[in-house]
């Protein structure tokens, strides 16, 4: 409200451009600050489909593999055959906070000395505990289980020995 110089009170009134220009702007303002508060997700690295995994079949070569899956992003000789490994991670950020890493997998295919496919496996962090996701269970002192601990070292609670 407005006083005009005879004292009576009179409301404020904004032309049809300018009012519509104030509240196409308010509703911007509003958009943007609303959508800053929502996060962010980011991937990195190799997100396979569960068809991509099934083309990875006992028996195949490692160019087989290279071709179907790109190539790995690790590989290790391990009791006389090889692994490639692919990793994947998972950031969120919200807004200008730094982001941070809310899941990581490595798929693993082993390989037997011959150089063809032995088996498949998908591990992550489940309950801090290292899980292959392609059998759903905790696998027992897997014979590279040192390596996929430091891929997945820094996901789930927090351990200040290390330890896992």
């Amino acid at each position: 409200m407005m006083t005009s110089k005879r004292g009576a009170r009179r409301p404020i009134r904004f032309s049809g451009v300018v009012g519509l220009a104030t509240i196409i702007l308010l509703c911007a303002v509003i958009a943007v600050t609303v959508g800053a508060c929502a996060p962010t997700t980011m991937t990195h690295g190799h997100h396979f489909q569960e068809s991509d995994l099934q083309q990875v079949q006992p028996g195949m070569s490692q160019d087989a593999v290279r071709l179907a899956l790109g190539t790995p992003d690790t590989t290790s000789s391990i009791s006389g055959g090889m692994a490639y490994y692919y990793i994947s991670s998972t950031t969120q950020q919200m807004a200008f906070m730094k982001p941070t890493e809310t899941d990581r997998k490595v798929l693993a295919v082993y390989f037997n000395p011959v150089g063809t496919v032995e088996r498949v496996a998908q591990y992550g962090k489940k309950d801090g505990k290292i899980f292959d996701y392609v059998k759903r269970e905790t696998p027992s002192h897997s014979r590279d289980q040192g390596l996929i601990g430091q891929i997945l070292r820094g996901i789930g609670p927090v351990n200040p020995l290390g330890n896992y």
